[in-house]
């Protein structure tokens, strides 16, 4: 099986996404993950451009790695002095790792307008630079900038810095579409011309500003390349870059190429979650393979065939990158969908076909008036429990009362909340710093000396969306709740025009599914429902 090496930029490239930050920790831990998934080499960043990759290069030195060579980036010298006397290819070498990149101008345009020097300096930067860098021990890999845009432009001045770069000694010569403008069939061409007359093996490094990033790559690796950059999530500037979460698995089971090591292909989808958490971004849900809804289904007529066969809808297991399956319940269901719910809550086939129905139109009309169950199942799950008549609701409402008060300038909110509670009437009352945040406080003070384990659930997000705008401030809101104990989260929503209304059902359904989940730890334990419960981490 044929071999591409596989080089992250996430720590250097990747950190000109706009919003993405890491600290030199943070990059040393993703570092570690990326080492420990059998990556071949991770480009830890620019020595000479800032303090925070200084220090990176000075951490990854207490750590052994199993597999993967760190590199440190820069460019060739400056025009007009020796690549010894530049500061930026010093720092390289100090930065202590066996291998340097270093970017140099492929295209003509771009040596006469930027670097503002002639096209035979350029050639000896290049040349002079890899050389330098060679001789202290380093292995170099030269990124030829622009190049597929410099080969357009003028083919034997471009084809002329790679052989620099070969003759000073590059052990990769990476091809750059740095602007991403380039189409797959000229990536393609553009690669085989390259590989009938360069000696040396060839990388490919490909920017997303046209969404062919990744295709672009596949097809480089088609043409001959044996080293692919990219980063995890497609994080970089503008567009992003190429990415690796897309990139590996389609080099494994659509072009039987190998990479990584088979047994880190499942652990794809946690390295993507877990760098999205440090770079403190959103997991992108639609991201293909890794994204929550890469192997979601909603259509009642996908469901369908999806209980005969997942193969009718899924290109690849889902547990081959590390994701699993979900089943939407929306307007768009079916009976199939439900159906696949019961299935997957250990609740068998669910109830007779009449009641099925009426459940599923109740489901509808809900989604109608606002809910929405796809990011709140855990509300959905409570529902679909109520319907087999085995569900018992931990508490119930009797009386509730929301004070706003402004006093000094100051909003102070309190909420006032009676509750029953196995037969037992609770009445207490809160503060917060808001009247969502009092409701909340009120009802885990109010519920903490029956079920001690709601000290544990922590509400992780709250959203609100406005339905209808032309309604103004009493158009109807969703909330959405996420709720997490440390293990695992779960979702819960409420509609209604008023905010602490809808805020309040999408609280009750948190604890409760939160309730449910603990006292369903011991299957024997059935005072909430009957059925296996199977909690979502």
């Amino acid at each position: 099986m044929p071999r591409v090496e596989i080089y992250d930029t996430t720590l250097r490239d990747g950190t000109q996404g706009e919003g993405i930050s890491f600290s030199a920790k943070d990059k040393v831990k993703i570092a570690l993950r990326l080492d420990e998934m059998g990556f071949h080499y991770i480009e830890g960043g620019w020595p000479g451009s800032n303090p925070k990759d200084l220090q990176f290069f000075q951490l990854i030195k207490e750590h052994r790695l199993k597999n993967a060579r760190v590199t440190a980036f820069g460019s060739t010298r400056r025009p007009g002095i020796t690549a010894s006397q530049d500061d930026n290819l010093k720092q390289i070498v100090l930065a202590g790792v066996p291998v340097a990149t270093i970017f140099g101008k492929s295209w003509d345009f771009h040596v006469k307008h930027a670097l503002l020097t002639t096209l035979e300096e350029n050639l000896l930067m290049i040349r002079d630079s890899v050389a330098y860098l060679k001789q202290q021990g380093m292995e170099v890999f030269y990124d030829a900038e622009h190049f597929f845009d410099g080969f357009a432009a003028n083919r034997e001045y471009a084809l002329a810095t790679l052989r620099a770069a070969r003759d000073g000694g590059a052990a990769r010569i990476i091809l750059c579409d740095t602007n991403g403008g380039r189409l797959p069939n000229q990536i393609y061409e553009t690669v085989s011309a390259v590989a009938r007359e360069i000696d040396v093996p060839l990388g490919i490094h490909c920017h997303n500003d046209c969404e062919l990033a990744v295709a672009n790559s596949l097809m480089a690796v088609q043409a001959g390349v044996i080293q692919v950059q990219g980063t995890i999530n497609g994080y970089g500037e503008r567009c992003g870059n190429a990415n690796l979460c897309s990139i590996i698995p389609n080099l494994a089971f659509k072009c039987h190429y190998e990479s990584i090591p088979e047994q880190s292909l499942a652990e794809l989808t946690e390295l993507s979650r877990f760098v999205s958490e440090l770079a403190n971004m959103h997991p992108l849900n639609n991201q293909p393979y890794v994204g929550g809804s890469a192997f979601a289904h909603k259509g009642g007529v996908h469901v369908s065939a999806l209980l005969k066969n997942p193969q009718t809808y899924e290109h690849i297991e889902p547990e081959r990158v590390g994701n699993r399956r979900r089943v939407l319940v929306s307007e768009l269901s079916g009976l199939s969908n439900l159906i696949y719910k019961y299935q997957e809550l250990d609740l068998g086939l669910g109830l007779d076909k009449d009641e099925n129905r009426k459940l599923l139109q109740e489901l509808k009309e809900l989604e109608n008036q606002g809910y929405q169950f796809e990011g709140a199942e855990g509300s959905f799950e409570l529902r679909v429990r109520k319907a087999f008549h085995g569900y018992r609701e931990p508490f119930t409402l009797e009386n509730l009362k929301v004070l706003i008060e402004m006093r000094d300038g100051i909003v102070h909110s309190e909420a006032i909340i009676k509750l029953n509670v196995n037969g037992r009437v609770v009445h207490t009352a809160a503060e917060g710093n808001g009247p969502v945040n009092a409701l909340d406080n009120a009802l885990r003070k109010a519920l903490e000396g029956f079920y001690p384990e709601i000290a544990n659930m922590h509400l992780a997000d709250y959203k609100v969306r406005v339905l209808d705008e032309k309604d103004g401030t009493g158009a109807v809101v969703r909330v959405l709740v996420e709720t997490g104990d440390g293990h695992c989260s779960w979702g819960t929503v409420g509609v209604s025009p008023n905010i602490i209304e809808a805020s309040w059902q999408a609280l009750v359904d948190s604890i409760a599914y939160g309730l449910l989940r603990e006292q369903n730890k011991d299957e024997k334990d059935s005072r909430f429902i009957t059925g296996v419960f199977r909690g979502k981490c």
